[in-house]
């Protein structure tokens, strides 16, 4: 109730004031495991994939975000769960929990906010790829970078890819397929003219 609510009044106002568009949704599993990966440039980043989505989506979210008082109990009910970057593994398996009940997992490769591009991409969408087979749908999110100057914000969707093989993935199969996935990303951009 509290999601479908916020959602509802997030889009209205991303679409007046930041005249928001989303591109070829038509590409998005309605239902089953999803894993949506996306760019990561600016803070309505989540929202606006999450606006975007014909889905309820669910995040990972840093842990110190949970002890902000209103915005913690607020982003619990929009489906976000704490990740201690110390200690990833007790998220990965609750992502994986997410995906097996049949939900979508919203993931941005690059960690944090990569407004430069320096950013170490990290293999979290592949790796969650290979334990639970959901389908991978890359995004990319344009105009968030500038979002202070009412900078138009679309979401473009590609078409889902799938690499699992059902033999044990290596280290170096976790880094080819994110590499594919973030190459699948930034042809997003290129279909947008840039960013």
């Amino acid at each position: 109730m509290i999601y479908s609510f916020c959602r509802a009044v997030v889009r209205l106002v991303l679409t007046v004031v930041w005249r928001f568009r989303v591109l070829d949704s038509e590409k998005v599993p309605r239902t089953g495991p999803l894993i949506v990966a996306a760019n990561h440039v600016g803070y309505f980043d989540p929202p606006a994939l999450g606006c975007a989505l014909p889905r309820p989506i669910h995040y990972m979210a840093k842990q110190e975000l949970f002890a902000i008082p209103v915005l913690g109990w607020l982003i619990r009910r929009l489906n976000a769960f704490p990740v201690d970057r110390s200690q990833g593994s007790g998220a990965v398996k609750r992502a994986v929990e997410v995906l097996k009940s049949g939900a979508a997992m919203g993931i941005f490769p690059e960690g944090g906010r990569n407004r430069e591009g320096t950013n170490e991409t990290k293999t979290g969408a592949a790796l969650l790829h290979y334990l639970s087979g959901a389908p991978i749908v890359p995004a990319y999110i344009a105009g968030t970078a500038r979002a202070n100057r009412l900078a138009p914000i679309t979401v473009v969707y590609g078409e889902p890819l799938s690499f699992a093989t059902g033999e044990k993935a290596s280290r170096e199969d976790l880094a080819k397929w994110t590499e594919e996935i973030m190459a699948r990303i930034q042809a997003l951009r290129g279909a947008l003219g840039g960013d």
